[in-house]
């Protein structure tokens, strides 16, 4: 009874911090400060002057949480948030100014606008295996849309989330942009809170449950999920691009994070005659970058924690699995590593083929035609990414045309993620909603139509009373060219009272 009463009053001030953080922000937001493209540029700028002066406590902390090395730390962390924050600050004045829109003659005299105005009060929900990145970069559309933010960041990376907390009050304006610490309670107290907008980056799994607490006030979600992301080699005659494709197959499963990466292969599909030697390249490969005994390098990341360190370890654990194994397998648990590990058509019905790896197990699947991956990957659900090495400008297009998935990379892997020129987001099961550069600042806008029109030149047959002219100028209102149309509106209104 004591403990159930003690939760009780522990979960009664979650509600009510929650309640008084909300409340806090929907009242600043009301005094339109954040509307103003000065307060926007500041806080852009405080974002860069935050990661510039506090780079060595975010590796710091990174390493803490997931062992990553100072150079995959800027690459995946530090270096995309500058770079998102750069671009936004160069841009946000001009994405943010009004848009003329093109008014049909039909309107004449008018003219259309289009205003971007912000949600208003945003929450973030970021992962933990890149939680710098995946808290500041969405931070950034949301501040260059003009809202107030509250950052949720995952308790499964807590050095990161210690940070972030601790230091973005220190530079970012405190009334507007709020951090939240706390597990799977505080996440469920706060989506019980009203919200204008909901970006959460995690699990399908939990994505729907976001999904499901945001319709109830029918807000609106951006859901950055995942899925099997599936890398199709084709046969590649010259033997150095053959090398620089699975150069860049071993760079897309364990450079970031250890394979746990919502972008990152998850298998890899090729012809039979090819897996011998792609193995044996794939070996040299890993053995040229993470030395010859991984754990010992200390340029690969580790397990975020046991619970996923558990979850990995189970799938080699059926026998048919474990007995595909071609590479690697070696596991520390007291490091939480698992060295980079490759399989040859393990059961395509068991989990590793079937569950999303988020992992540095690579499964390789052998087919008989290369062309056959495109059936392959459309029985399983719309991936995030789909990586094809290929240089057949026809199976490209069939991949293209023929799949559906969040992104399409020919020839590479995870370089569309640092793109902002194009939209990163998923489809399906992968999520939807998309972001990156102006995507970012689209995805945390409302676009507001406005039509401004003068009183005076009125087209009568859109009134009452009815009649077989108005039917058949209203018929002629909507198939004629915009010249047309002028020349019977002004024949109309020059015999408007005789038809009338």
């Amino acid at each position: 009874i004591n403990k159930k009463a003690i939760n009780s009053i522990e979960e009664n001030s979650i509600v009510r911090e929650m309640e008084e953080i909300v409340g806090e922000l929907r009242e600043y937001f009301k005094t339109e400060k954040t509307r103003s493209v000065t307060w926007r540029k500041n806080q852009l700028t405080c974002i860069l002057d935050l990661i510039h002066e506090n780079e060595d406590a975010i590796f710091k902390a990174l390493h803490l949480d997931l062992g990553k090395h100072p150079v995959e730390a800027y690459r995946d962390e530090v270096g995309a948030v500058e770079k998102s924050a750069n671009k936004s600050l160069s841009c946000v004045e001009k994405w943010m100014a009004p848009k003329k829109s093109d008014i049909p003659l039909l309107f004449f005299p008018a003219k259309g606008e289009v205003f971007s105005e912000p949600f208003g009060v945003v929450l973030i929900f970021s992962s933990w295996n890149f939680p710098i990145m995946l808290s500041l970069d969405p931070l950034i559309g949301a501040i260059s849309a003009g809202n107030v933010v509250l950052i949720k960041p995952s308790d499964q990376a807590p050095a990161c989330s210690s940070f972030l907390a601790n230091t973005i009050p220190r530079y970012l304006d405190s009334n507007a942009i709020k951090v939240i610490e706390g597990g799977s309670n505080v996440c469920e107290q706060l989506l019980q809170q009203k919200w204008d907008k909901i970006f959460f980056t995690g699990s399908p799994s939990v994505g729907s449950m976001v999904m499901s607490a945001a319709a109830k006030n029918l807000t609106p979600v951006t859901l950055e999920l995942g899925g099997k992301c599936p890398a199709i080699l084709d046969s590649l005659p010259n033997p150095s691009e053959f090398k620089l494709a699975v150069k860049r197959i071993v760079g897309g499963k364990w450079g970031p994070c250890s394979g746990q990466a919502c972008i990152g292969i998850d298998y890899l599909l090729v012809e039979d005659n090819l897996s011998y030697s792609l193995i044996e390249l794939l070996k040299k490969i890993i053995r040229r970058f993470y030395g010859e005994n991984p754990v010992e390098s200390k340029v690969i990341s580790r397990i975020v924690n046991k619970h996923h360190f558990q979850r990995i370890r189970n799938l080699l654990k059926e026998p048919l699995v474990a007995a595909s194994i071609v590479h690697g397998g070696f596991i520390d648990e007291e490091n939480l590593f698992i060295e980079p590990t490759i399989l040859l058509d393990p059961p395509l019905d068991s989990q590793i083929m079937t569950e999303e790896i988020f992992g540095p197990l690579l499964p390789i699947i052998t087919l008989n035609k290369i062309q056959e991956s495109i059936e392959f990957i459309n029985a399983k659900p719309k991936p995030l990414a789909i990586y094809a090495f290929t240089k057949d400008e026809t199976f490209k297009r069939k991949i293209i045309s023929e799949t559906s998935s969040g992104s399409v990379i020919f020839n590479d892997t995870l370089v569309q993620f640092l793109c902002d020129t194009l939209p990163f987001g998923g489809v399906g099961q992968s999520g939807f909603g998309r972001y990156h550069g102006k995507y970012s600042f689209d995805s945390f806008s409302h676009e507001k139509a406005v039509m401004h029109r003068n009183l005076f030149l009125e087209i009568e047959p859109r009134y009452p009373p009815w009649s077989q002219f108005k039917l058949e100028f209203l018929k002629l209102a909507y198939r004629l060219n915009y010249f047309g149309l002028l020349l019977h509106i002004l024949a109309f209104k020059l015999g408007f009272k005789k038809y009338n």
